[in-house]
């Protein structure tokens, strides 16, 4: 099976300081849904992993995170593309749980939902931490520039072993090749 896990504020749709907190804040990345298009195209299950500590905050609620995430799945099924699963943390950056990035598990949750090693699996994000989530089950890490990339891409805690791509179009490029 081939899998990928991506981020999904700034690596499929532009981030917000503030937060997405409504289906009209969340905007597609030019190319992302095609991007992910293309995966579903050459065989790839494509699986989300996202941080939203909005709720956690209670910024926003589980009904409007559901109608954000139902905008994306219609917005990729007009371009004839499919996400797989989508996995998020809800809780609160002080929250003591194991599943909000860089704590891996979210991933190990994906592992264990499709039964498979995540060794090698690629995994984008814009973040350091998610980056990290994916390292530490041993995912293969791809950073993005949009989104918080640019400024990940300075910090000196960057893996080593990030390939570095101007955005999720040109890794989907670079994979399917």
């Amino acid at each position: 099976m081939k899998l990928i896990i991506l981020d999904r504020d700034g690596v499929i749709n532009h981030d917000s300081d503030q937060y997405i907190k409504s289906p009209d804040e969340w905007r597609p990345i030019d190319g992302s849904l095609e991007a992910i298009a293309r995966l579903n195209q050459w065989g790839w299950r494509v699986v989300v992993a996202s941080n939203q500590s909005g709720i956690g905050r209670g910024l926003f609620g589980m009904d409007t995170l559901n109608a954000i995430n139902d905008k994306m799945v219609k917005s990729l099924a007009q371009v004839g593309g499919r996400i797989d699963a989508i996995f998020f943390c809800p809780h609160a950056a002080d929250s003591p749980c194991d599943c909000r990035k860089p704590k891996p598990g979210m991933f190990l949750q994906i592992a264990e939902r499709f039964s498979i090693s995540l060794d090698g699996v690629p995994t984008v994000g814009d973040s350091l931490r998610d980056l990290q989530a994916g390292l530490a089950v041993g995912c293969t890490p791809y950073l993005v520039l949009t989104g918080k990339g640019q400024k990940t891409r300075e910090d000196p805690a960057l893996p080593e072993a990030t390939q570095i791509y101007p955005d999720l179009a040109t890794v989907v490029a670079d994979l399917i090749i």
